[in-house]
């Protein structure tokens, strides 16, 4: 069986996520790259696409929700999988990215590993 591109972008503002997660999931052998806010991701994207982001959504500039509206509209990037950590845990919040095309929405607090864990399933 062939395994899937192990490409993932973080797309968080805060370091104390990024960082972590990041480290976590490189030493589970995945690529990993960070952005701090929504153009960045962006521009990340265009450069290399990812098999999967994690995306917070309240971010500075471009937040979270223009950059999966703009991912899923866009037929180049639509079939990246995005999987949305965030401390907007609203159930309006959570409709409207699915409704943009977000695959998951996870509240943090969130544990590292069980992330991780989800990462192995949807990429082995």
């Amino acid at each position: 069986m062939k395994k899937k591109y192990r490409h993932i972008l973080i797309v968080d503002d805060n370091p104390s996520i990024r960082g972590p997660l990041g480290f976590l999931l490189e030493e589970e052998g995945f690529d990993v790259e960070v952005a701090e806010n929504g153009h960045e991701a962006m521009e990340k994207i265009r450069q290399k696409l990812p098999s999967l982001i994690f995306l917070d959504l309240m971010m500075p500039g471009k937040n979270g929700y223009e950059v999966c509206k703009e991912i899923k509209t866009d037929p180049t990037m639509k079939d990246i999988y995005i999987v949305v950590l965030t401390a907007k845990g609203q159930p309006q919040d959570k409709e409207k990215v699915l409704s943009f095309g977000a695959n998951e929405y996870i509240s943090k607090p969130f544990s590292p590993v069980k992330i991780v864990d989800k990462v192995q399933e949807l990429l082995k």
